[in-house]
């Protein structure tokens, strides 16, 4: 009988496992699919409404506001799930991968602050990398704390 390296057993083990439970890891990809869907809607909505009230910017104010409040919501609602344990694991797929995965939009942020900078408007590129950090951190930190405090 040859001899299996350790790469091999595992992804042999980790194939039999998979094959056990098809239709639960099919419904883990329809949660985050459907999540996904409804996420990538949500942003487009909320971009466009922003774009729309701020059509002249330079910087461009939608993604910035989609992953602000994304990530106020990751914020709020992982302090939630990890205070109360609400969350089952296909509702934690379905709400954090699926709904906001789609909602924010970490390459719209690279691909615009890559168009600010090649078009020769480093500053401006510079300004929503720091107005992306400092706010997208910002956010989940406040989510976090304002729902631990509610919830004391």
């Amino acid at each position: 009988m040859p001899i299996l390296s350790p790469t091999l057993s595992a992804a042999r083990t980790l194939n039999l496992a998979t094959r056990k439970r098809p239709a639960l890891y099919v419904t883990h990809i329809l949660f985050v699919g459907l999540g996904g869907c409804i996420g990538a809607a949500c942003r487009f909505l909320l971009s466009s409404a922003v774009q729309r009230l701020m059509p002249l910017a330079v910087v461009p104010w939608g993604t910035l506001v989609v992953n602000v409040v994304g990530c106020a919501l990751i914020g709020v609602l992982a302090a939630l799930a990890e205070s109360r344990a609400i969350l089952s694991d296909p509702l934690r797929l379905f709400v954090f991968t699926g709904v906001l995965g789609g909602f924010t939009t970490f390459s719209s942020f690279a691909l615009e602050t890559l168009r600010l900078t090649r078009g020769g408007d480093v500053l401006h590129g510079l300004v929503h990398i720091g107005l992306h950090l400092i706010l997208c951190l910002a956010a989940v930190a406040a989510g976090d704390a304002l729902t631990r405090y509610i919830l004391r």
